[in-house]
């Protein structure tokens, strides 16, 4: 075994605490106990520097000269989902590794290094977990009369998917190239699916551990498109042969109940933290249709289920090139297919919920389980109406968390000047930190320079501004991102940029990231993609948590429209990146 020394982050060595011993520091008066677990749990700073309390020092020099082994199980080291059969409706299995790919763009690697390395942070992200409530009346799906992809036929199972999820990393041995424990958990954005309050408390729950009942309108039924009768649509419990039963897709006797059927989350026991994506911010992710028509629609009691193909496909492509920010076409759509809607149960808890409101959502002592309180946002980004922090990973390492939602519109992002000047000032103040940031969006999608309506003089700063930033502080290490719902890695120079595929749509994938110091003048990022704890294979009789969880990863992989190269190149799973120390 390497000879690693890994500094444990006071976050891990205090996770295990019970939640009332939590709650009761973080409300305390400011005591060097509760300076001591606001530093462990890495405090958020919403618009101002990461504070630093004196007893923060201590905290991370905790050093562990013994971890525990590396390990690769639970990982894609170890085992891949892979397909059998060549056409139609493939089912999975167990699958060969994902190998570890050494990438030097940046600088060289240097021989024996295995044996010098200290672990500085260990880390799991999750991104583009899009917890979907499925019989939402302001759901696009009516598109896939006109676009295939537009529909997931494995949407009603995000909730067990996800908790799936959570089970993996609660049972990971800590870092797999380093043993080094893992100190914390971020989800880079779209947490929900239609900006729905009721998709902010399943996120929450799942997050910290409950039950959920992914369930809204009529408590007895469902109501939505698997079964309307429509063939645009797979309905696993009728006969009808609709178009995705015509490519092979299986008939499943009692899924939509199974479905519906109460979910248990037994909740990260890590911190973790959260990002803000436009599926979190915006109506479909896309619209900035106005509070008040978004919330009578949503909360409505009628939901269009199919348009002309050819006027989907139209509406697809404008929405492409985003010439429809407003949405001022989507509502005349739906105005003048008012006569052709379902009638659905009303439910209050559909409701957009605002920036405050997810802000407030996350300040709950309710919320917050493993911790931090607010998980990186603080009672200043209330205030001050912000949606950007900025926290301590380890002594000498901070995170920076960025919204690059544009909330003037369209599905791709950029950073307003006042976030913009935050972030430099930022990374002025912390130039002898090492820095980690974490967005939604990565860098070619930040190019949406649609004005805030909150803050129309305010400009707007794509992505290679961003980049050109981090490069001028050498101490950034990684920009950490999701939004594409693809593995992708590019070196920057002076530092990598890394996006991770979604949870959403295959693979279903989360990454782990080691960071350590090789004593040699370089520093390596190791990233390891999960899958959840499903087992590959499925039965299609099996509808329990763990089987709606496996036949989510299996369908995700069927869906038709779906893309099979998410997954990226060889180069863009499981990597060591290779940096020049600063």
């Amino acid at each position: 075994m390497s000879r690693i020394r890994s500094v444990r982050s006071a976050a891990a060595a205090v996770a295990t605490l019970d939640r009332r011993t939590f709650l009761a520091a973080a409300t305390a008066t400011a005591t060097g106990a509760t300076a001591g677990l606001g530093i462990a749990f890495g405090p958020g700073s919403g618009s101002a520097g990461a504070s630093q309390p004196a007893t923060a020092h201590a905290a991370g020099r905790r050093v562990v000269e013994a971890p525990a082994a590396p390990s690769t199980a639970g990982t894609t080291l170890e085992t891949f989902s892979a397909a059998h059969g060549a056409t139609g409706y493939r089912r999975l299995a167990d699958g060969p590794a994902w190998a570890r790919e050494v990438r030097t763009e940046i600088t060289r690697a240097k021989g024996g290094r295995e044996d010098r390395r200290t672990a500085l942070a260990s880390f799991v992200q999750l991104t583009d977990l899009h917890l979907t409530d499925v019989q939402h009346p302001m759901r696009y799906e009516f598109l896939r009369s006109g676009r295939a992809g537009a529909w997931r036929p494995h949407e009603a199972l995000t909730v067990a998917g996800v908790a799936s999820l959570i089970e993996r990393i609660n049972g990971l041995r800590g870092g797999p190239a380093t043993g080094a424990p893992l100190s914390f958990v971020m989800t880079t954005g779209d947490n929900t699916d239609n900006n729905a309050k009721i998709e902010l408390d399943w996120f929450l729950t799942a997050m910290n551990g409950g039950r959920i009942t992914p369930n809204t309108g009529d408590p007895r039924r469902y109501e939505g498109v698997q079964n309307s009768g429509l063939k645009e649509f797979w309905h696993p419990e009728e006969a009808l042969r609709d178009a995705d039963k015509k490519v092979g897709f299986p008939r499943v006797d009692g899924f939509l109940e199974a479905a519906l059927r109460t979910v248990n989350s037994p909740g990260l026991r890590l911190p973790w933290y959260s990002t803000i994506g436009n599926h979190d911010d915006l109506a479909g992710g896309v619209y900035s249709l106005g509070h008040d028509y978004y919330t009578d629609f949503a909360t409505g009691k009628r939901k269009l289920e199919i348009i002309p193909a050819a006027d989907a496909e139209r509406l697809f492509k404008g929405t492409r090139v985003g010439d429809d920010p407003k949405g001022v076409q989507m509502k005349a759509l739906l105005d003048a297919h008012a006569k052709d809607m379902r009638t659905v149960t009303p439910d209050e808890r559909r409701a957009p919920f605002t920036q405050t409101e997810y802000l407030a959502a996350h300040l709950d002592p309710a919320a917050t389980g493993s911790g931090p309180v607010g998980h990186g946002y603080t009672k200043d980004n209330l205030e001050q109406g912000t949606l950007h922090y900025s926290f301590r990973i380890s002594e000498n390492m901070i995170g920076i968390s960025l919204d690059t939602t544009d909330p003037g519109g369209h599905y791709t992002g950029s950073l307003g000047t006042a976030q913009l000047r935050w972030l430099e000032r930022t990374l002025k103040a912390h130039k002898d930190d090492y820095v980690i940031v974490f967005s939604h969006h990565y860098s070619r999608s930040l190019d949406n320079m649609n004005h805030d309506p909150g803050r129309p003089g305010e400009a707007r700063h794509g992505g290679d501004e961003v980049v050109a930033l981090f490069q001028r502080h050498p101490k950034v290490l990684a920009w950490i991102n999701g939004h594409s719902h693809q593995n992708e890695i590019t070196p920057r120079g002076t530092f990598w940029e890394i996006t991770t595929a979604s949870h959403v749509d295959f693979p279903q994938l989360a990454r782990v990231f080691e960071v350590v110091d090789n004593h040699d003048g370089t520093i390596s990022l190791f990233t390891t993609l999960i899958e959840s704890a499903a087992p590959h294979r499925t039965d299609f009789s099996d509808l329990s948590q763990t089987g709606l969880a496996a036949l989510y990863r299996e369908l995700s992989f069927n869906a038709p429209g779906a893309s099979q190269k998410l997954a990226g190149d060889a180069t863009d799973r499981n990597t060591e990146l290779l940096l020049r120390k600063p």
